[in-house]
This record gives structure tokens, sequence and C-alpha cells, in this order.
């Protein structure tokens, strides 16, 4: 049986760069007990940012995209007034990395942010 694997949700706004994205995920993987995360994860809307994009390939990981239905249908303990008027869904960060960690998977760091980046850490099978 593999151990299981640390699944980063990412939001950010247009323009926010991959140093910053980093920046938060490393502090938010910290806060989980370290370790590399298996992929981040997103809202299609933001899956071609350019600092999403970046901060995933440094990572030498995937950068998953979700559907608003989807991460609409994900209860989240931290929603957002203003990503729901942004993006049309209550939370991205959460709903995401809770989306790539699968039906198992289980929030262990909530949300965190910074001025341009918000991300949440889920950990889910290997």
């Amino acid at each position: 049986m593999t151990a299981p694997a640390l699944y980063v949700g990412v939001g950010a706004r247009r323009g926010a760069g991959a140093d910053e994205v980093l920046a938060l995920v490393g502090q938010a993987l910290g806060e989980a007990g370290g370790g590399a995360p298996a992929a981040l994860a997103t809202a299609e809307a933001k899956a071609g940012e350019p600092g999403l994009r970046e901060a995933a390939a440094r990572l030498g990981v995937p950068l998953l995209s979700y559907g608003a239905g989807a991460l609409a249908a994900v209860a989240v303990p931290s929603p957002s007034s203003a990503v729901l008027a942004a993006v049309g869904v209550p939370g991205v960060a959460e709903a995401a990395a809770l989306l790539a960690a699968g039906p198992r998977g289980a929030l262990v760091v909530g949300k965190r942010k910074s001025a341009r980046v918000t991300c949440a850490v889920a950990r889910g099978p290997g």
C-alpha cells in the first residue's frame, strides 16, 4: 500500500506570480507536516494562469483543474462571498484540494491566504 499523498488546492487572482504561489504552498505544506505535493489543483477558469502553471512546473507536478459544477458540489469549511461572485463557487482552494485527493481525501490544512493567492492541503490515497 502506498503512503498517503498531499494535494494542494490553489486559487489566485489574475497575474499572481509563481513565487507568491510557491511561498504560500510551501508554508501550507509545512503546516501539513512537510513533504512534496502529488499535484496542484485549481478551477478550470484559473488553469491557464501563468503563475499557477509555472509553480506546478517548478514543483514537477501536474496542475489539475475542475469545473465550477464539481467545485460547487464540495462543502468547504471556509466559503468566500468574493470567490462566489468572481468564479461562481463558494471556494476554490479547499474544494480543489479535496477533489484532487479523491473520495477518501481529508482536508489537513484549511485555506491560507497571501495578497493574491489562496491554498489548502488535503491528504488522499497515494
